[in-house]
């Protein structure tokens, strides 16, 4: 008799549940959040119908959610790498926290998540997971990277049944039932918070360099450090929970929210809420303390910017902050950035679409194409012969994501800029990890192309791709 494989998709759905239950049980205003999301994206649907459903159905956007955990080493980020692999995530993009922000935050970062459109269709879930640079001299002198070094390489974070379930299920697709079920236990658990004691000095030491140092390697045990739903109107969340009496971030991370199409991420969150802790002292005795690191996250995707998109958005944040320096410091961020996005983006997809600037799906629209050998995106758009579907960025913002951890930490630690920074990029991680990163800017170029090319071959002529 042959046992059907529960495939990876169905495993990697239920880890995101049963984290999802964990997370609310360990920090029950989550539960609050995700509440008030779902409440927010059925209003959403009723006041916009179908078009709210451009980025996503409301099925996914409900079920969706990213979670954050850190880790301590090149050995235990190889490992965890293992571990979602067997729930068909990969990892994509290269994060470099360290100089997003002006807080000391000593990690560069990576995403895990499925790759394929099928895939990503069927369970979204993804994993932003940093790891500490505890060899970066700005943060960290020889003898706090030695004793780190130390203390990371004596604990185990994820266990050897564990690696080998999920090498299995990356390796076939899928486990038989029985397997998945330890799997699914044995991964959840590895994300489940210690109640081992915290050895109370060094934790602090840590914490005066970096709170999310201190979080990383000075607890015995990695943890869920924030898990996200989505929403559709991430401005009607934030007033939602402020209503709630929940304190929220001072502002939202990412673009302003503006009258033209939502591009990329936008994310917020509620404060790091005191957890109670056991402390080990150095006296032996064993005493309660509190430790402010965990969040609850919430995020609005957008679509996802091409190459020159980019440049564009890096483009329109530096002139933010240049006329918030020069000449309106007394606005906020949001303010000044709403101004430059109506004076810089184009306010309408079809424009985002011609000019190259994001990235979308192209199939046949009910209008006969136009006769010739060849048209432009604009000519096929326009004329209805074609239709442009928005791909979702499904990716992460360093500056977005240092912000955060930024408004969420106790103190902004401290950082030694006279020393040379440990230099990382996406080719060095991949070496780190043992598997290559891929660049998401060409995951999505990929699914555009393939749209195109599927377009060109329905209609019989050649499609001419972004105006200059």
């Amino acid at each position: 008799m042959t046992t059907t494989l529960v495939p990876r998709w169905q495993l990697r759905a239920e880890f995101a549940i049963r984290l999802a239950k964990l997370y609310g049980t360990e920090v029950p205003a989550y539960n609050t959040l995700v509440d008030v999301s779902r409440e927010v994206n059925e209003d959403f649907i009723a006041r916009h119908g179908a078009d709210a459903e451009r980025l996503g159905s409301i099925d996914r956007v409900t079920a969706e959610r990213h979670g954050a955990i850190r880790v301590g080493s090149g050995e235990e980020l190889a490992q965890v790498a293992r571990v979602f692999a067997g729930f068909g995530m990969h990892p994509v993009g290269f994060y470099d926290l360290r100089d997003a922000s002006k807080s000391s935050v000593p990690v560069v970062s990576t995403a895990f998540r499925p790759i394929d459109a099928d895939e990503l269709a069927r369970n979204p879930f993804r994993v932003f997971t940093s790891m500490l640079a505890h060899d970066d001299r700005r943060f960290f002198d020889a003898d706090t990277q030695a004793r780190l070094e130390e203390f990371i390489g004596a604990r185990e974070l994820f266990g050897e049944e564990l690696l080998a379930l999920a090498d299995r299920s990356a390796e076939q697709g899928g486990l038989e039932p029985d397997e998945a079920d330890r799997f699914l236990e044995l991964a959840t658990a590895s994300f489940e918070l210690s109640d081992e004691p915290i050895d109370h000095d060094w934790y602090h030491r840590l914490e005066s360099i970096s709170s999310v140092a201190a979080d990383i390697g000075g607890v015995p045990a990695t943890h869920i450090n924030h898990l996200t739903p989505r929403v559709l109107d991430i401005d009607d969340l934030y007033r939602r929970m402020s209503e709630r009496g929940i304190t929220m971030i001072d502002e939202i991370q990412g673009p302003p929210d503006w009258q033209g199409p939502d591009v990329l991420l936008r994310q917020t969150s509620f404060r790091a809420l005191d957890e109670h802790r056991m402390f080990r002292h150095a006296d032996g005795e064993v005493r309660e303390g509190t430790l402010r690191v965990r969040f609850g996250e919430v995020e609005q995707r957008g679509i996802a910017l091409t190459a020159k998109g980019r440049d564009l958005y890096d483009r329109m944040v530096a002139e933010v902050d240049r006329r918030r320096r020069e000449e309106q410091p007394d606005r906020t961020r949001v303010e000044v950035a709403g101004d430059v996005w109506r004076e810089s983006l184009p306010d309408s997809e079809l424009e985002l679409a011609v000019q190259g600037l994001g990235f979308f799906e192209f199939r046949r629209g009910e209008a006969a194409a136009p006769e010739g050998p060849s048209a432009t995106v604009r000519e096929l758009l326009e004329s209805g012969a074609a239709v442009a579907e928005p791909i979702v960025y499904e990716d992460f913002l360093p500056r977005s994501a240092a912000g955060i951890f930024q408004s969420n930490l106790r103190s902004e630690g401290s950082r030694d800029d006279e020393q040379l920074g440990t230099p990382y990029d996406l080719d060095r991680l991949s070496e780190v990890i043992g598997v290559r990163i891929a660049d998401p800017t060409a995951l999505y170029d990929a699914q555009q192309r393939a749209s195109l090319e599927a377009l060109e071959r329905e209609l019989g002529l050649r499609i001419e791709h972004a105006e200059a």
